[in-house]
């Protein structure tokens, strides 16, 4: 493949973008959670060019991201449940995973599974590409599988120039943790937390979420053991870093880099994915070490993604 092209937001790119698309080219473009890997979902030879590009298991579904609430509606069946916590928390940082026909997408994108993940994020520009592609777009992180997530268009073509046809460059993604992902059967389940704190969706629907959030066989994205994954070992809720280690801070600490030194939990998941590449490169051969980080809120997600990028593998 030539090499990665960088594109703007003006009109004329965004239409660049989504003829790409159309024509099963693979377009990198942000979203409030993270920059996505986007591909039409309904061409399997396009689907199929996600999971080479990010060598990615076959095995791990991808989320079908749609302009709006009808479009979803096309594609997948809402419960009552499922109709309530979208029109609650769409467009945003959440997914839901929903019953759909085997025809709906590409079956490499719901990885034989009779359900999809299907997300209506926020961020404009996306919500255009979307609009003029006029199809579900599969997308996943721009980023090679198992490795920290994209928040810049610059950390797409850090690992995936050459790769794709193009990426859209619309500066920093404002939330920077990927999407909650939500099961709303009975029970409801958290899949994978994320940009919309589990509580407010509890709060929503009036009962606590089951955590199924590493199955035998995954349910949707971000479900893999070890993912999101630097090249340092990680070690996690550390008070007092060993020599041999740089420390991801968080809170009032002395730290070669801090998430947030006011302990602000949003602060911290938009800094995650940014700070775990700057610290790797930091590392120089020495392990990284993360300082304790609340469990609560937005800090459920971000545990999560420590715990994974921190597995061994």
């Amino acid at each position: 493949m030539t090499k990665t092209i960088r594109l703007g937001t003006s009109a004329p790119d965004i239409a660049r973008a989504a003829d790409l698309i159309r024509d099963g080219a693979l377009v990198a473009f942000p979203t409030e959670t993270v920059y996505g890997l986007g591909a039409d979902a309904t061409n399997d030879l396009a689907v199929a060019g996600i999971f080479a590009a990010k060598d990615r298991p076959r095995f791990n579904p991808l989320i079908a991201h749609v302009a709006d609430l009808d479009a979803a509606e096309e594609i997948v069946s809402f419960s009552d449940r499922a109709s309530q916590i979208a029109q609650a928390f769409w467009p945003g940082p959440l997914t839901l995973v929903l019953p759909a026909p085997k025809d709906a997408v590409s079956e490499l994108v719901t990885a034989g599974l009779p359900t999809l993940a299907v997300r209506v994020p926020a961020h404009p520009v996306a919500r255009e590409i979307l609009r003029a592609v006029g199809r579900p777009v599969a997308a996943p992180s721009a980023n090679p599988s198992g490795r920290v997530s994209p928040t810049t268009a610059d950390h797409v073509f850090s690992g995936l120039d050459g790769r794709i046809a193009a990426v859209i460059d619309a500066g920093p993604c404002s939330v920077g943790l990927e999407s909650t992902i939500v099961l709303p059967a009975n029970p409801p389940q958290l899949l994978r937390p994320g940009g919309v704190p589990v509580e407010e969706i509890e709060a929503l629907i009036g009962q606590p979420l089951q955590r199924n959030l590493s199955p035998d066989s995954p349910l949707s994205p971000g479900q893999i053991k070890s993912h999101y994954a630097p090249e340092a070992a990680i070690r996690l809720n550390v008070t007092h870093p060993r020599a041999d280690e740089i420390l991801l801070g968080f809170g009032p600490v002395d730290a070669e880099l801090n998430l947030s030194p006011e302990g602000d939990l949003t602060a911290a998941a938009a800094n995650l994915f940014g700070y775990l590449r700057q610290i790797d490169t930091l590392a120089d051969g020495r392990a990284i070490a993360v300082s304790p980080i609340p469990g609560t809120g937005l800090g459920l997600a971000i545990n999560d993604r420590l715990a994974r990028a921190a597995a061994p593998r």
